[in-house]
């Protein structure tokens, strides 16, 4: 089967519904994803662009953002190459009042056996399983 990128504003219109016609564009295509008539590709970078957006543009709660990018995550022939890292950010930046990055960083570390990092950021503060340090 034929593999397709799926960008950002797909998602956004699909979820945001700000324009009808996108919307009912955008309901068809992951209609037939969900079918298995198609599969689509998305990267770690899309799902964080689509937080970042929901929440800041949108203002969309944290929990919606959350529960919207989870159904997004577990869609079937959906691939995301970082699928099992964003599951994990998403509950780490539910739990805690960090950003949606600072979350996927914290479990990417988690992911490569790392648990110091140089930062300025003291989000990381917060997670108990990493130190972070000033350069």
């Amino acid at each position: 089967m034929n593999k397709k990128f799926i960008d950002t504003n797909i998602f956004l219109r699909y979820l945001t519904k700000d324009d009808p016609l996108k919307y009912d564009k955008c309901k068809r295509l992951f209609k037939k994803t969900i079918e298995g008539k198609l599969d689509l590709v998305t990267s770690g970078m899309v799902i964080a662009e689509l937080v970042w957006t929901l929440r800041s543009y949108y203002k969309v709660s944290k929990a919606d953002v959350i529960e919207k990018i989870s159904i997004i995550v577990s869609t079937q022939y959906l691939f995301i190459p970082e699928k099992d890292i964003i599951v994990d950010a998403l509950v780490l930046y539910g739990r805690k009042n960090i950003d949606y990055i600072d979350a996927y960083n914290a479990v990417f570390m988690k992911y490569h056996g790392l648990s110091e990092v140089y930062s300025y950021d003291t989000d990381f503060d917060s997670i108990e399983s990493i130190k972070r340090e000033e350069p």
